[in-house]
């Protein structure tokens, strides 16, 4: 820390200049934008052109907000409405000319830099600032760490700027390393270096960690606690008490990690104060935080014998998730598993802190998985996860658990058709049930069946289900609590464009009838086509899974231009997409399902008899992101046959009391979902 007295004599806000940027709007991709870091930079110039009393004309404002610019709250003051004519976008060619070009050659006694935004670490762990108009053929961006360098050389005038402070709202996460994301290589050079210029940087977040941004509030949680510290302070109490005001925000973040709250949230390094030594982490008086227990030797050993073989079950990554819930920590922002191996999700888990009462996370994570191994009948397994479970709680004194939230009990029935042997017409047809337990209720006799025909015995048994009074000397035993959610056909690869989801059914008084798709989850599949590509199929399905049913690779709309005949060998090549959304005006045999089914994608969406739909498909099943924008991140893919069905009862809704034909103008209650689930296929044999 500085004391006053030996700040420079004439440091004041007349002596004082900044940088502050906020960047929303990027023009790489949509699902970049983010709302917050515009208002944190607004924020931060008013604190400067108000309590710190700084001139508006000391300040170069760069905002690339996710709204129009008048849309943000700007404070009423005349330095602020001054900034509101002066600013410029953040863009990589305004940040340099302020920074480097204009910032320079005024004379003054203190520099503030302040960014609200993305960041990520490059190869040398340098921290990359990506601005407004970064793309993906050259992510355009500020080099932090070499402005800074620059910053203390001689290309700066010889006596100005001694103090230079950088305070930085962003992740401090990896580059991808994806070609897509082409940051280049950014130096800006620099002269001599010139003795005596100090430099303080506070960072939102650790190497490798993301910073938190309240969206809903538009505010980084890092800003908000550095103006609460800063708050009605001048500028040269603001300096001279800076790093007490770090220290602070630190130990907040840090109360947040001791009570399990926040690990993951914003854990600040502060890499120096003003005289260049070490003053949070170093601290040897500062009480050390409580930690977890890790497991020990005897643990590991257990663990390696128990998951030797084995890869993760699909229910791992909600084993993942409850054990932050269960021991009182917030689950990881990134979603998904951390590795590909129970061993690997493990290693993570005991990597991190654990929750109240000292509970390593590894505890609960095999914990959950002992239950639903349990649930699914693998009960050797089960028994010997939950004994390593108790064993380890022993021998490490730990709390009692509570027990995992049971597996979602969902009631499917399956209705498999096949054609005749002889491929004449009709259908040989089976319905099973999947509830509490697996159960065959009916198959046709003798000759091949019509469609209507197994429609008649599907409503007819979907009333026994549902409580109805039996029928026809049906077992009463076949009833199910709260009735079928989901129903699933099981069909040749023709009929997977009929509409099954619009099939009639009695429901109510007076004769009405609705549509299937509207009471029911209706879904098609197709598994007799998979034998080719099963090992890309169950790859697929299982990267979906480990990823809690949300990645942003996880969706991919296909477009008419791209049905091609190499389609299916690009969706083959890796797990993802798990999910295609169709947008073809063409109908979706015409090489679309042939593409899917090749690639071993599970789960395609597309409206029946082709066109495409308006309004598309994600403006429909994904929800918003940040910018109002559909985000595919954000679609959980593993509930599309709850979100399908809801989409068509909102159409069913807005034609209410209205003539309409039997088509709906925009398609939305015409669409189709391919649900091939290769863990849920009941003994499916052939029917011939």
């Amino acid at each position: 820390m500085i004391p006053t007295g030996l700040l420079p004599p004439a440091l004041g806000p007349q002596r004082t200049f900044a940088l502050v940027a906020g960047v929303e709007r990027y023009d790489i991709s949509h699902r970049w934008n983010l709302r917050g870091p515009a208002r944190d930079a607004l924020r931060f110039a008013h604190w400067l052109t108000g309590p710190a009393q700084v001139p508006p004309g000391n300040l170069r404002l760069l905002l690339s907000p996710l709204d129009e610019p008048d849309a943000l709250d700007w404070p009423d003051s005349p330095a602020m409405t001054a900034l509101r004519t002066a600013y410029r976008p953040a863009t990589e060619e305004n940040v340099k000319a302020a920074l480097l070009d204009e910032l320079p050659q005024c004379d003054g006694d203190l520099l503030w830099i302040f960014w609200a935004g993305h960041g990520y670490l490059g190869p040398r762990h340098e921290l990359m600032l990506p601005c407004a108009d970064a793309r993906p053929s050259q992510i355009r961006h500020l080099n932090l760490d070499s402005a800074l360098r620059w910053w203390r050389t001689d290309l700066v005038k010889h006596r100005s700027f001694p103090l230079q402070a950088a305070l930085v709202d962003s992740c401090r996460v990896d580059a991808p390393r994806d070609a897509r994301f082409n940051f280049g290589s950014t130096d800006y050079g620099g002269g001599n270096s010139v003795p005596g210029r100090r430099q303080f940087r506070l960072y939102a977040s650790r190497e490798g960690e993301a910073a938190q941004n309240d969206a809903e509030r538009g505010a980084g949680r890092f800003t908000e606690a550095l103006l609460t510290e800063l708050a009605g302070a001048s500028v040269r109490d603001s300096v001279s008490g800076l790093p007490v005001a770090a220290r602070s925000i630190h130990r907040s973040f840090q109360e947040l990690r001791e009570r399990g709250e926040g690990w993951q949230l914003p854990q600040f390094l502060v890499d120096r104060d003003w005289d260049a030594c070490s003053f949070l982490d170093d601290d040897p008086t500062a009480p050390a935080p409580p930690r977890a227990a890790r497991l020990d030797q005897q643990a590991w050993d257990g663990l390696g014998a128990l998951f030797e073989g084995r890869e993760p079950p699909r229910c791992a990554y909600e084993a993942y998730a409850w054990a932050f819930k269960a021991t009182g920590c917030t689950t990881p922002v990134g979603g998904g598993l951390p590795g590909d191996s129970l061993l690997d999700v493990v290693q993570d888990l005991d990597e991190r802190h654990g929750g109240r009462g000292g509970m390593p996370l590894p505890v609960p994570f095999v914990r959950f998985l002992a239950d639903r191994a349990a649930a699914a009948g693998d009960t050797a397994w089960a028994g010997r996860l939950k004994d390593w479970v108790d064993a380890t709680r022993e021998r490490l004194a730990l709390p009692v658990l509570p027990p995992p939230p049971p597996p979602a009990r969902t009631t499917v029935v399956h209705v498999g058709l096949e054609p005749p042997p002889d491929g004449g017409p009709g259908f040989r047809a089976r319905i099973w049930l999947h509830g509490e337990r697996a159960e065959h209720i009916w198959e046709s006799q003798g000759p091949p069946v019509r469609l209507d025909a197994v429609r008649e015995e599907l409503v007819r048994h979907l009333a026994l289900i549902g409580g109805g009074a039996p029928a026809d000397g049906a077992e009463a035993g076949s009833r199910i609590r709260g009735g079928v959610d989901r129903i699933e056909f099981h069909v040749p690869y023709e009929l997977l464009d009929t509409d099954f989801d619009q099939w009639p059914v009695p429901r109510g008084p007076a004769g009405r009838h609705r549509a299937l798709g509207l009471l029911h989850q209706v879904v098609v599949r197709c598994p007799q086509e998979r034998a080719d590509t099963r090992a890309e199929w169950h790859g697929s399905w299982r990267w979906l899974c480990t990823r809690g049913g949300r990645h942003p690779e996880a969706v991919r709309v296909v477009e008419e231009a791209e049905v091609t005949d190499v389609l299916g060998l690009e969706l083959a090549e890796r797990p993802a997409p798990a999910c295609v959304l169709s947008h073809t005006a063409a109908a979706p045999h015409a090489g679309l399902l042939e593409a899917v089914l090749e690639g071993g994608v599970p789960v395609a969406v597309w409206r029946r008899g082709g066109g495409t739909p308006q309004p598309p498909l994600l403006d429909l099943l994904a929800p918003a992101g940040p910018d109002g924008r559909p985000d595919p991140g954000a679609l959980d893919v593993l509930t599309l046959p709850a979100r399908v069905r809801e989409v068509r009862r909102a159409a069913a809704g807005a034609a209410a009391g209205a003539a309409r034909t039997t088509q709906q103008p925009s398609g939305e209650d015409q669409l189709v979902l391919l649900w091939d689930d290769p863990d849920d296929i009941p003994g499916f044999r052939s029917l011939a």
